[in-house]
């Protein structure tokens, strides 16, 4: 049976239906040249991904506003180093208060020893833990993820653990055979099991990362070894550690390799260094006063002072080129001129135009503009609310950060650290939840920071008398202390302050004084009350 439709638009009506005369139109102006075709995952990333990664980290070895953006995360997100503070579950592992606090003491001290010394746990010898936390944290923003390989050196009597850690740069993780055009790489590739390799990551059948493949050298690296591939499995067969950490932001499922955190505003960030140095450049042309003399008298004769030179330290001889430099006198052929552009500079536009750009990149990197340009003339109130704003995004970052780097290397030297013996705790190899019990730790990091310390400790005060905080989490946010610590140092600082009295005549005057005042104040109190 046929159907007639009685209006004619309805095929029509049906395609200009919700997002179509929106975001989704192609019939409207702004939207013409709009055409865009989304893959997977692995082709939008991967393939894109070598030269995100040479251009993110131009833009950080240039400086500017590109650096700060990391550097900013740096130093909030992980500082001088995040350092573990034991916390045990003592309930469940049956230990007392004490027994508790003297293995949990016992534990630090133990870590310390392997994190603190660089060939206790850097297997190239260069950094402490704390410090590669720094490089693994900076690879991870400027080339979208970063590598942590566990290795083993024999230990000794001076350095009792042989847990070694070698940060790996993301270019070194690659598809063996996987090949780089001019426009994008190929980075797909297949073992001979059948599992895939997206950029390295070899993953099975059900997507779960198997091994990872390790080249040899770099890509564009100069006189390089003949490229090799070692395959590195993810985990150990009988242990379940790992062998390998990938540390890296996931924002799309299936995705297994990160991406740049500059990525997204590398255009803004290129023309706002572009234009920087358009202006620098105008300005000392500007500021040059360079004569320009047509004549017919032999050149000789006239006085010429030194053209300022290049970045070689020398001058051009070409008799066709002309060159500026301060006070300067240039003689020119007859019949030839100059004519300059003017300048006008120093542009007024300048500032307010690269900081409003700053604003688009912060909002988009999670990084106010003040805290990006290191500019603050707000108000109290509205710089406390850009520093929380951006608190949100470090502590977010931290997490991560911690989830991928800190806690299994920290659970990965506890094994070994239990199974020689110099650290004891029952069971646990047998049971994972004991096991869980031992391994639990937080981590202390640089804190906010107080624009005004007055307010912001008054307001832990009373979180902490209201029950609504803790003092061990105050002293973390405050100044990124351990109140224990503390608790600890001041019990010894009391101690050796009891019975001892300064003497100086000029703080005993003034102690005076203030007496006199106070008691002079409160009678007149008391007389007026009266």
């Amino acid at each position: 049976m046929k159907v007639k439709y009685k209006n004619s638009n309805k095929a029509k009506s049906i395609i200009n239906k919700g997002y179509s005369q929106t975001g989704a139109s192609t019939t409207k102006r702004a939207f013409k040249g709009f055409d865009v075709r989304s893959g997977s995952a692995n082709e939008d990333i991967n393939y894109n991904n070598d030269k995100l990664r040479q251009r993110s980290r131009t833009m950080l070895m240039s400086g500017g506003v590109a650096r700060s953006a990391i550097n900013t995360n740096r130093t909030n997100v992980v500082g001088i180093g995040l350092y573990p503070k034991s916390r045990i579950d003592r309930e469940y592992l049956g230990l007392s208060s004490d027994e508790a606090e003297k293995w949990q003491k016992n534990t630090e001290r133990e870590f310390s020893l392997w994190a603190t010394k660089k060939r206790n746990c850097d297997a190239t010898g260069i950094n402490d833990f704390y410090s590669m936390q720094s490089l693994a944290l900076i690879t991870w923003l400027a080339s979208g993820d970063s590598f942590c390989l566990f290795k083993r050196y024999p230990a000794t009597k001076m350095s009792p653990y042989s847990l070694r850690l070698h940060i790996i740069e993301a270019d070194r993780i690659s598809t063996p055979g996987s090949i780089a055009s001019a426009t994008r790489s190929i980075t797909d590739g297949k073992t001979k099991g059948g599992n895939r390799i997206f950029d390295g990551v070899e993953v099975n059948s059900e997507g779960l990362i198997e091994a990872y493949h390790i080249r040899n050298n770099y890509p564009n690296e100069i006189n390089a070894p003949q490229t090799e591939w070692t395959r590195v499995q993810a985990y150990g067969d009988l242990t379940g550690l790992p062998n390998i950490l990938q540390i890296m932001d996931t924002e799309r499922p299936d995705q297994y390799r990160g991406v740049p955190y500059l990525a997204p505003v590398l255009e803004q960030l290129l023309q706002v260094r572009r234009y920087t140095e358009a202006e620098l450049m105008a300005a000392v042309i500007e500021s040059f006063y360079t004569a320009f003399i047509t004549t017919n008298t032999d050149a000789d004769e006239i006085p010429f002072n030194e053209a300022i030179a290049d970045d070689q330290g020398s001058v051009s001889d070409d008799e066709n080129e002309y060159e500026m430099g301060p006070g300067t006198t240039v003689a020119l052929k007859p019949g030839e001129s100059v004519t300059l552009a003017d300048p006008k500079r120093p542009a007024g536009g300048f500032q307010a135009f690269v900081r409003a750009i700053s604003v688009q990149i912060g909002a988009a990197l999670e990084i106010p503009a003040d805290l990006l340009l290191k500019e603050f003339n707000a108000s109290y109130s509205a710089s406390r609310a850009a520093l929380l704003e951006a608190w949100k995004a470090f502590k977010t970052r931290r997490k991560w950060f911690i989830s991928d780097f800190c806690e299994p290397v920290y659970e990965t030297w506890m094994y070994e650290a239990v199974a020689l013996g110099r650290i004891q705790a029952p069971g646990f190899f047998d049971d994972p939840l004991i096991r869980q019990a031992y391994l639990g730790c937080t981590w202390i990091g640089p804190s906010q920071g107080m624009l005004d310390p007055t307010k912001e400790i008054s307001a832990e005060v009373m979180a902490c008398e209201y029950g609504l905080s803790t003092y061990s989490d105050s002293a973390t946010r405050l100044n990124g202390s351990d109140w224990d610590a503390n608790i600890e140092r001041l019990g010894t600082e009391n101690e050796k302050l009891t019975g001892v009295t300064v003497k100086n005549p000029k703080i005993d005057e003034l102690i005076r004084e203030s007496i006199k005042e106070g008691v002079k104040d409160e009678k007149q109190y008391a007389g007026n009350n009266e």
